[in-house]
């Protein structure tokens, strides 16, 4: 019976924290000029910062893509790990209308498609470079359904003129909803083997794992949420370590407070991955050479 708080005390902290979230995804690109007039004139973000080879867009002073100029850089080859898409959150369907009006007006062919996940209702994009978007809303959690730890989702017909039909507002088309809010909600890579990104995501890091689809792919998260990161191998499997190309730099986590962040640095060096820790933030590597870096408030 003395043994039993201890126990527990280990086990909670081989949890990230329940506040976690995502932050910004750094994309390395070719053409930082035609990449930013992307992200910025096309999904309508504004950009927060430009700083030489380094442009960063978001919402409400929030960022949401970071883009930093590599041209010594070539694309992956096919198969490659990386990227599979970069997920932006918005808090209304009205905003989400607008960004859908948006691209459908600029760039209608980098649409490649939509879906209702029950939790949510998303658009799928590739931008210039190849990389993947996906500009969604989310459900109330209370109409979400659960059972036994994992969160039904399915993928549903979504018509995305009917979508536009029934939420673009003449104000919005006008670019009123273009201050509004948005996010990175979820982060999903392409990845070698979903056991290896299943140990991993959930064991070392310390996310639930919320949704499986067999070998093909694993959805975690903290808090509740029905995922903040996905790993699949639809396009990859198979994949080993990625080598330095265009596409992913840098997924970002965002901890609520230090002593979350010290916690995962902790379990991280436990379980043999190599941290780096420079006062301000802990970066890592995932298996396949996807570079994560966690921050907290106050810290560095």
């Amino acid at each position: 019976m003395g043994d039993e708080g201890p126990a527990l005390s280990i086990h909670m902290n081989e949890k990230l924290a329940a506040d976690t979230g995502m932050g910004a995804v750094t994309l390395l690109v070719g053409d930082l000029d035609g990449m930013t007039a992307y992200y910025r004139d096309v999904v309508t973000l504004q950009v927060l910062a430009a700083d030489g080879d380094t442009v960063a867009l978001g919402r409400a002073g929030r960022p949401i893509v970071v883009l930093r100029h590599e041209p010594s850089l070539r694309h992956a080859a096919p198969g490659a790990a990386g990227l599979f898409h970069t997920a932006i959150l918005f808090e209304t369907q009205e905003a989400l209308a607008a960004a859908l009006y948006s691209v459908a007006r600029h760039a209608p062919g980098t649409f490649t498609g939509s879906a209702d996940h029950l939790v949510s209702q998303a658009f799928y994009f590739t931008d210039p470079e190849g990389n993947g978007i996906e500009l969604y809303w989310d459900r109330a959690r209370s109409e979400w359904s659960w059972t036994h730890g994992t969160v039904e989702m399915a993928t549903l017909f979504l018509d995305p003129n009917a979508f536009l039909g029934e939420h673009l507002t003449e104000e919005a088309a006008l670019g009123s909803t273009a201050t509004e809010a948005a996010s990175v909600g979820h982060v999903h890579l392409s990845v070698g083997d979903v056991s290896t990104a299943r140990a991993f995501y959930v064991d070392t890091l310390g996310f639930d794992e919320t949704a499986a689809l067999g070998g093909q792919a694993v959805f975690v998260s903290a808090g509740g949420y029905h995922h903040h990161m996905a790993m699949n191998v639809w396009n990859s499997r198979g994949a080993g370590p990625r080598m330095p190309a265009l596409g992913l730099g840098r997924v970002d986590l965002m901890l609520p407070d230090t002593d979350s962040l010290g916690a995962l640095a902790d379990r991280l060096a436990h379980h043999g991955v190599a941290v780096r820790d420079d006062g301000r933030a802990v970066r890592f590597d995932d298996p396949w050479a996807n570079v994560l870096e966690a921050t907290a408030p106050g810290r560095g």
